[in-house]
């Protein structure tokens, strides 16, 4: 047992002073006339009223203890490792091409719903590009804004300055968001159907390194017809991560069911913990408030 506020227990004095006092103390001899009689000195009971005069000084005692916090520490089995997942959709031009029932977008928009509510206790964030980055939602196991902001972020409502596709320039962007996430595991999900010029001319082996180097995966999905691009499968690679194609809603919600199933929850064991254990002090108090009460009705000595 540890104490919240140790300093208080210094008022521990103070019962333990009443203690030695109550238990040494004479009281106030009195002298009865007894005729031709050797009365009995009483020494059993004298013992047993001195043991419940105690009482009062015990139970300060133990209110100083509660009010000193008693705790303990508490262990749990397994802690969940924190997933720092960025999810990154493509806003250009392009993503309003008939998908499925709906548009790229919109098939995008509803897979991604489903897989941050499936995975509970990881933290959200999403950013949006095109030409340019724009970080919608910050990393937040709050998904309430990822989960309403479909309607806002239809590529017909973006500014013209967003109709192209700039993957490199994204990437770099969620770098810098995710590097400030000092706990847990850290995941860029990047959701696209167009090829990226930036990812040209050497850039692929530098960015790559990069992001492995600040423990970031990536994960590519292609939105599209056709392969994804190559470079992005390198990336994919690179971090430890992979890219895929999904041509069609199906598809897509499967690839982030692999996803899920290459990125699954983590455990660590638990650090200990303090918790309030009043408890125990809490019952020997009132076992004493029992018995002084019980001695108030006979088992204490005369005020005179």
């Amino acid at each position: 047992m540890s104490f919240a506020h140790p300093f208080v227990l210094l008022l521990l004095a103070g019962p333990v002073v009443l203690l030695m006092w109550e238990w040494h103390r004479r009281g106030h001899p009195l002298v009865l006339p007894f005729d031709h009689g050797q009365p009995r000195r009483g020494r059993a009971l004298q013992r047993i009223v001195t043991v419940f005069n105690l009482l009062p000084a015990l139970l300060l005692g133990a209110a100083v203890l509660l009010l000193a916090g008693p705790r303990k520490q508490a262990f749990s089995d397994k802690q969940r490792v924190l997933n720092n997942i960025l999810l990154c959709l493509d806003v250009s031009g392009s993503m309003v091409a008939k998908f499925g029932e709906g548009t790229r977008s919109d098939a995008a928009m509803e897979a991604i719903n489903k897989f941050t509510t499936h995975r509970k206790g990881d933290a959200f964030g999403l950013t949006i590009f095109g030409t340019d980055v724009l970080h919608w939602v910050p990393v937040t196991k709050d998904l309430s804004a990822i989960k309403h902001s479909a309607p806002f972020l239809r590529p017909q409502r973006m500014p013209r300055y967003m109709m192209g596709t700039q993957i490199a320039k994204a990437l770099r962007a969620c770098q810098k968001v995710l590097v400030t996430r000092e706990e847990g595991d850290r995941m860029v999900i990047l959701i696209s159907d167009g090829e990226s010029y930036d990812l040209h001319g050497g850039v692929v082996p530098e960015l790559g390194t990069a992001l492995r180097a600040d423990r970031i995966v990536v994960y590519y999905i292609h939105v599209a017809d056709g392969s994804p691009q190559d470079e992005m499968v390198t990336i994919g690679g690179m971090t430890g991560g992979a890219a895929f194609a999904a041509n069609d809603p199906g598809a897509l919600h499967e690839v982030f069911k692999r996803i899920d199933a290459m990125a699954p929850m983590k455990l660590k064991p638990s650090e200990p913990e303090f918790t309030d254990w009043f408890r125990p002090v809490a019952l020997v108090g009132l076992v004493l408030l029992g018995l002084q009460v019980a001695g108030g009705f006979g088992l204490r000595f005369t005020p005179w």
